[in-house]
């Protein structure tokens, strides 16, 4: 890996984590297509590259969120119960079915693109106390497995689609935050080791692009700490905003790219 590259990857990292890691989200699925695109990193090893970018970049948020005391609770095992099966699932299908990119736009598209309008709507009018009732914790770690299922084929981590989902749902972005960012970083350990031993027997690129890995994971490490530290500043309007900004980019960026 060229120098160049890594630096790149480095601050590429750094500035997607600050944004993200407010709102509970790791930043994967921004990180994916800056892979892809700029980086070059080939198909299906850019799945589990993501995955070790989570792992790296996980701790800085986490840290700072277990020193002010916001980090565990029931919500972090129910994601992390659902999650860790369903990255083991996905992990499978990435190597010995293959589906297409295509597939993963789509279903990022049609997800993100309706969740982010409509958790910018429900923070502009509130809905009614009894109009937004959280999710069960049955359907909570259903929601998970199936989360982990699509990180464990595309290296998403899986935060970017449970916070607007929980949050749209009436759940607090400081209780949200945390939880998906623990799923996230666990759940990514747990792929990224799938991965690992997939490539001793799959053929093709299975195995993480470890250097770049690295070295984006290390600018997420920085900058997730930093976006942690700036969460309590921000009001909850602000941060859900801004979680429903995230989701709808992300889904109409996958839009533009299936129209194509």
């Amino acid at each position: 890996m060229a120098w160049s590259t890594g630096l790149l990857g480095f601050a590429a990292g750094f500035l997607i984590s600050v944004a993200t890691s407010p709102v509970g989200v790791s930043g994967a699925v921004f990180l994916l297509p800056v892979q892809v695109s700029v980086l070059g990193v080939p198909s299906p090893a850019v799945t589990p590259t993501n995955l070790l970018y989570n792992v790296v970049a996980g701790p800085g948020a986490l840290l700072r969120h277990w020193r002010a005391g916001r980090l565990g609770g029931p919500l972090t095992r129910l994601l992390i119960a659902g999650t860790v099966p369903g990255v083991v699932i996905g992990a499978a299908i990435r190597v010995f079915a293959v589906p297409g990119p295509r597939v993963f736009r789509l279903f990022i598209a049609v997800l993100l693109l309706p969740l982010g309008l409509w958790l910018w709507l429900r923070t502009v009018r509130p809905a009614p106390a009894r109009a937004t009732r959280r999710p069960s914790p049955r359907a909570t770690t259903s929601l998970a497995l199936v989360i982990g299922v699509a990180g464990g084929i595309y290296g998403i981590g899986g935060g970017s689609l449970l916070g607007p989902i929980l949050v749209g749902r009436g759940a607090p972005v400081a209780t949200v935050t945390p939880a998906a960012l623990a799923s996230t970083f666990v759940t990514s350990v747990v792929g990224a080791a799938t991965y690992a031993l997939l490539s001793l027997t799959a053929t093709g690129d299975v195995a993480p692009d470890w250097p770049l890995g690295l070295s984006c994971g290390l600018g997420g490490l920085a900058g997730g700490y930093l976006g942690a530290r700036l969460q309590p500043l921000l009001p909850e309007s602000a941060l859900r905003l801004l979680l429903g900004t995230l989701a709808t980019g992300i889904g109409a960026l996958y839009t533009v790219q299936i129209l194509r």
